[in-house]
Order: structure tokens, then C-alpha cells, then sequence
């Protein structure tokens, strides 16, 4: 088992890796919009998503993967009206071969961010 680490993607807020990879599959930790070089949660749904998915890939590439490696997402939004925009920009990043996927509405997660992803990736 093999810890991921990049200082691209920002510091775990409690006691856990950004990521681990063993047997050929990678299992990322669930990424709010923190940027990295602040620890500031980006304010607004889109600029969420968008910063949780940079996130994402910063953290894939320290195994020399990308999105196309993901084979699973699990996406949390505070609020389920913003389903359509979470996936008008979630479609900007997957666009052929779709990880499977699962979404659920939470009440509450870290630093009141909007939306959390964690993914499984296939080396």
C-alpha cells in the first residue's frame, strides 16, 4: 500500500492520505474546494467543482493516472437543486468512458463547503 501525496492538492484537514493506491487502484480521500497553496474554500457551486476536480487530477497524477483512469465517483452536494449545474460542469471533465457514479444530498460537510467527490481510479 502506497500513500499519495502532492502538494498540488491541499493538506487533509484531519487524519487521513489524500489518497491510496494499492493493487493497481487508487482510492482518493473525498476533495472539497480547498485551494492549495491557501487552505481557502472557493466561494460558488461551478468554482467548486471545478476546484474539487483539480484537486482530483493533481492527486492521480502523483501515480501517472488521469480522469480517464477513474472508474468511480461518489459526488455529496449540500443541496440537491444544484444537481444540473454540478453536472453541466462535471461533463466538462468526463467526457468518454463515464465512471460510474453515485450522488446524494448531505446536510452539512467540511468548512461548509457545497460538494465532495471521492473517486476510485484503475492504474
Amino acid at each position: 500500500m502506497k500513500k499519495l501525496y502532492t502538494k498540488n492538492a491541499p493538506e487533509p484537514i484531519g487524519p487521513y492520505s489524500q489518497g491510496i493506491e494499492t493493487d493497481g487502484f487508487l482510492f482518493l480521500s473525498g476533495q472539497i474546494a480547498l485551494k492549495p497553496d491557501t487552505g481557502e474554500l472557493v466561494e460558488g457551486l461551478a468554482p467548486q467543482t471545478h476546484q474539487v476536480l483539480g484537486n482530483i487530477k493533481a492527486i492521480l497524477e502523483t501515480s501517472g493516472c488521469t480522469l480517464a483512469n477513474v472508474v468511480k465517483t461518489t459526488v455529496y452536494l449540500r443541496n440537491m437543486k444544484d444537481f444540473p449545474e454540478f453536472n453541466r460542469v462535471y461533463a466538462e471533465y468526463f467526457k468518454e468512458n463515464l465512471p460510474a457514479r453515485t450522488t446524494v444530498e448531505v446536510s452539512s460537510l467540511p468548512k461548509d463547503a457545497s460538494i465532495e467527490i471521492d473517486i476510485i481510479a484503475r492504474k
